[in-house]
């Protein structure tokens, strides 16, 4: 198993980031505050490169590859977001990568992907196929390096880069809500944030239906959801990772789980009055403020809109 990263890799990770990835901006809305009671601030990391955080991870982790790594390649699987980061850092290097993601992936996460150059292997996971075996599998027929979508220490601190930045651009927070699916950008966030802002409360946020960080931080045991229903499709995950589980445990104060309705909702909200184009999975922190679950009146709070790669017609379907 790796080390658990610390936040000397996350200051590390923002050195090799610096000019690469895009430093996004905070935004604020005086009718969210008045909804939740709070003074809010949105790290929009829908407008990062490809469109959301998981560039982050994916840049840092293949910036350090050797160059006997870099000429064999890299496999990654993904249901979208760390399958367009993967495919855009490795355009950037140079390195050849292939992509494992599932047949009904939204098509323009599938499109994009290939548009960064990446080679695109398809599977069925209504037949039972697993993911992460099947780019197993291609690693090893290729003698390629397989980059994890969470559980792996250089993804991890890359993602703790967007607290780090939102910290430092709008000083400490009382709370910060991150969206959750296998838990590397809430690990990666809880390390920056407990650092940058001692004292703050990081609350991750996931569906209902794929609650697995959920369960397992409370029962503090390893808990699994297989193929989760949710609208949420970056964070249906089957269980937190060997490394994101006990980063969770030691600096995540509470994960706090929401339904798609909610997610709607918090969409809404984001476009319609913020004018951010988000994807469900973007909106779960959103949501969790909203929720009421987490008593944040009168605080301040940070809020990571984690991405924008939306199906348009497949939002336009919710909203209607």
């Amino acid at each position: 198993m790796q080390k658990l990263p610390d936040y000397a890799d996350v200051a590390a990770a923002a050195e090799r980031l610096e000019g690469v990835a895009h430093r996004t901006p905070v935004a604020t809305s005086r009718e969210f505050d008045a909804r939740a009671g709070c003074e809010a601030y949105f790290k929009c990391e829908n407008l990062q490169r490809m469109g959301a955080f998981k560039f982050r991870g994916a840049y840092n982790a293949l910036s350090r590859l050797d160059a006997a790594q870099r000429s064999r390649g890299v496999v990654a699987f993904s249901s979208g977001n760390h399958a367009q980061a993967v495919a855009l850092a490795g355009q950037l290097l140079g390195i050849p990568r292939t992509i494992v993601m599932p047949a009904d992936a939204p098509a323009v996460k599938v499109e994009a992907t290939r548009g960064y150059g990446a080679e695109v292997v398809l599977y069925d996971r209504a037949k039972g196929e697993d993911r992460a075996s099947v780019a197993q599998r291609i690693a090893a027929e290729r003698n390629a390096t397989l980059i994890p979508p969470f559980d792996h220490a250089d993804i991890i601190a890359g993602q703790g880069t967007a607290a780090k930045e939102l910290i430092e651009d709008i000083g400490a927070l009382d709370y910060l809500f991150v969206p959750c699916g296998g838990a590397g950008l809430l690990s990666g966030c809880a390390l920056a944030a407990n650092h940058l802002s001692p004292g703050i409360q990081v609350i991750g946020v996931e569906p209902a239906a794929g609650d697995d960080v959920a369960r397992s931080f409370r029962t503090k045991s390893l808990q699994r959801v297989d193929n989760p229903q949710t609208i949420a499709d970056g964070a249906r995950t089957s269980s937190p990772g060997d490394l994101t589980f006990p980063l969770v445990m030691a600096h995540v104060h509470d994960v706090i789980t929401v339904e798609d309705s909610e997610l709607v909702q918090s969409m809404r909200f984001l476009w319609e009055r913020m004018k951010l184009v988000v994807e469900p999975t973007g909106a779960l922190a959103t949501a969790g403020v909203l929720s009421g679950r987490t008593d944040v009146r009168g605080k301040r709070v940070g809020v990571i809109l984690s991405g924008g790669n939306v199906d348009l017609k497949a939002a336009a379907a919710l909203f209607a």
